[in-house]
């Protein structure tokens, strides 16, 4: 896996993928890739504004006419219309799904349905599309779905007991990390599911490492008065010391997607301290590698969704 790049990306062509957060970063750079590739694109973006420019942008290199489909992954309502629609557009067959989209340490908010808005992002508004896209996966050729984690997971933890800061103190870096070692574990245990059902689908983890993304930027705007420049100037430094570009950032995601030897519950990171360089296997997180957590999330998720988990 040495040294990794775009260029080892195997032809994608007969291949539909379905990208969420496709209008910028390492989505719309993945959308790039794989258009340039061959595959049909589905754009999953909540702004239509944003969407259609990333769709032209997706088309210069396209070989395959790409398609936007409207996601708001903060509302359930929109989740299962976009699930329906993603359907109905790949003719029920999907080979990649690409949980890309997310949000980062934001201010104490809530979703659509009441959530916390970073929980409710970034993990169960995935976590809703990925179960019912599971049917058109399964008549997809070599299936996978790859959840995005982060850095960010290392050393949180998950309350399954007020996962959406009810009853606790919130912190938007600790809820961040929640949410994201929420990714990890549903990958995990989407994937133990899948085998345990004798599934083809395969489900992997991935993550970018320290990549320059708009994430800091809006991050930063969300805070008052001096914290706002504060996170803004501390970000540019690391920016600058550590961070590597999108098309690196990308390159996890996009092994996990369509390099051979790719088993399910993988896990995708940079190889330099998992912050940057090529991407190679990596061990997960203990909480993704415990069996009660993985079903103690999963079982939360169908509660607090209302979605039928696939595989049963």
């Amino acid at each position: 896996m040495a040294k990794w790049t775009e260029t080892d990306i195997p032809d994608q062509t007969g291949r539909t993928v379905l990208i969420t957060g496709a209008n910028s970063g390492l989505g719309l750079r993945s959308a790039k890739v794989f258009a340039a590739k061959g595959a049909r694109v589905l754009l999953a973006c909540r702004s239509a504004e944003r969407g259609e420019q990333a769709l032209r942008t997706v088309q210069t290199v396209a070989h395959t006419a790409p398609e936007l489909i409207l996601l708001d992954l903060a509302d359930l309502g929109s989740v299962h219309r976009a699930a329906a629609e993603a359907r109905d557009h790949s003719g029920d067959a999907l080979d990649v799904l690409m949980n890309n989209g997310g949000i980062m340490a934001t201010p104490k908010r809530r979703t659509a349905d009441g959530f916390e808005l970073q929980f409710g992002t970034n993990h169960l508004g995935h976590a809703a599309l990925t179960w019912q896209l599971m049917p058109a996966l399964r008549r997809g050729t070599n299936a996978r779905v790859v959840t995005l984690t982060s850095f960010a997971a290392t050393g949180a933890k998950i309350d399954l007991a007020d996962p959406n800061y009810e009853h606790r103190r919130y912190n938007p870096a600790t809820a961040y990390g929640q949410s994201k070692l929420a990714n990890q574990v549903f990958a995990l245990e989407l994937d133990r599911r899948l085998r345990a059902a004798g599934e083809d689908v395969v489900s992997v983890a991935a993550a970018p490492g320290y990549t320059v993304t708009n994430l800091e930027a809006n991050m930063a705007k969300t805070y008052p008065g001096l914290l706002g420049p504060l996170i803004a100037g501390t970000s540019k430094l690391g920016d600058l010391l550590i961070a590597q570009d999108v098309r690196m950032g990308a390159l996890p995601q996009l092994y996990a997607a369509t390099a051979a030897g790719v088993n399910g519950g993988d896990y995708l990171a940079p190889g330099g301290l998992q912050l940057r360089g090529y991407p190679r296997i990596v061990k997960p997180l203990a909480a993704a590698l415990d069996r009660a957590t993985g079903a103690g999330l999963w079982e939360l998720t169908a509660k607090l969704t209302g979605v039928t988990p696939d595989p049963a």
